[in-house]
């Protein structure tokens, strides 16, 4: 069975690299281990109390996530980085001690749940600054905080923001400024001092070491940068974190030449993707390896083979084909045969559908 292996020292090397760094810009951090969709196995792997000790929080986007992040570790804080649905209201409360709200209807029903629970829920309330994913707009922004304030079983935290994630708007300085005057414009009106200004996510860490982040801009949410050690802005490496966290193994299953554009008349029924072709290569073959995985455990644009001669020929449910050229090394010798594994360098989006798929296996090394 086809594999993902996880680099789990590589990664608690970049969080603890992370937790310094935020903590020399004296900025408060949440580790978002989204991509890991709740997986016991990882949780209790990588967050470890030396590991988690200078993090503010531990946030996911799935309520089965955060409550597997209580029962592997009950006094972890934990936060809902998105905003709940107003029905949920009770399992927010109880398995976050935070959440990002853009709702009054919902932050309501967290009040009572609250109230039940005998609990203070601390939320940070969203403004929209031009992603149009979640977010208060701005115009609205005073009225809704003016209705929230005074709630017994709310405790209001913090501001924030999130850009990058939709369509890709780009923070900067005047975005973070944006958001910075707000909260400055709040605390005047009512006065009250929101502790937090949540400006950020891995798509922003750059502007730290630029210096373009406004100082009161004081904590941030990170996932991609933790776990595959870059910023999404450029797609570079951030700092000096590990990038080789995660590889995916594939078994070849068969493997034969072949011709290189298939015979008969082609037709919409087919259920694979597949590369283009030319009329040229008609009467050409080369070698072709079949392996163990398919679209119903990761999309094939989301994978890069480390074997740079590999090239993508199709893929259906449950097998890819890959066409290895020649099969040969450089000395003639036969380069795979079948059994050998071929391997891949993943993105997010890849290691997140592989560790949801049950037909992959995880291993932690």
């Amino acid at each position: 069975m086809a594999e993902l292996v996880i680099q789990t020292e590589k990664i608690k090397e970049n969080i603890k690299s992370l937790s310094d760094f935020f903590e020399k810009y004296n900025i408060q951090w949440s580790l978002v281990t989204k991509v890991f969709s709740g997986d016991k196995e990882f949780l209790k792997h990588i967050l470890t109390d030396d590991v988690i000790e200078k993090i503010n929080s531990v946030g996911d986007s799935r309520l089965t996530s955060l409550r597997n992040l209580r029962a592997v570790n009950p006094n972890m804080r934990t936060i809902y980085i998105k905003p709940p649905a107003e029905v949920y209201a009770d399992e927010v409360v109880e398995y976050a001690d935070i959440s990002l709200n853009s709702s009054l209807s919902t932050i309501m029903a967290l009040n009572e749940a609250a109230g039940k629970q005998g609990k203070i829920h601390q939320v940070i309330i969203m403004i929209e600054l031009g992603e149009l994913r979640e977010g208060v707009n701005r115009e609205n922004l005073m009225s809704f905080y003016e209705k929230v304030f005074d709630l017994p079983n709310i405790d209001v935290i913090g501001l924030g923001s999130n850009l990058g994630c939709m369509y890709g708007i780009e923070p900067n300085y005047d975005k973070l400024l944006q958001l910075s005057i707000y909260k400055e414009l709040i605390s005047s009106r009512f006065n009250k001092d929101l502790k937090f200004i949540s400006g950020g996510s891995s798509i922003t860490l750059p502007l730290i070491n630029q210096g373009t982040v406004p100082k009161n801009i004081n904590h941030f949410r990170i996932g991609e940068a933790a776990f595959f050690g870059v910023s999404p802005l450029k797609n570079e490496q951030f700092m000096n974190l590990h990038t080789d966290t995660f590889e995916f193994r594939a078994n070849i299953i068969e493997l034969e030449k072949k011709k290189i554009v298939p015979e008969g008349v082609l037709s919409d029924a087919n259920i694979g993707h597949t590369a283009d072709f030319s009329d040229t290569d008609r009467h050409e073959t080369t070698v072709k390896a079949i392996l163990d995985f398919g679209m119903l455990d990761v999309d094939d644009e989301d994978l890069t083979a480390l074997d740079s001669d590999i090239k993508f020929v199709g893929i259906t449910s449950d097998m890819m084909v890959v066409d290895l050229g020649s099969n040969k090394t450089k000395d003639g010798k036969k380069k795979y045969h079948v059994g050998d594994e071929i391997v891949f360098k993943t993105n997010y989006m890849a290691v997140a559908r592989l560790l949801n798929s049950k037909f992959i296996d995880k291993r932690f090394v």
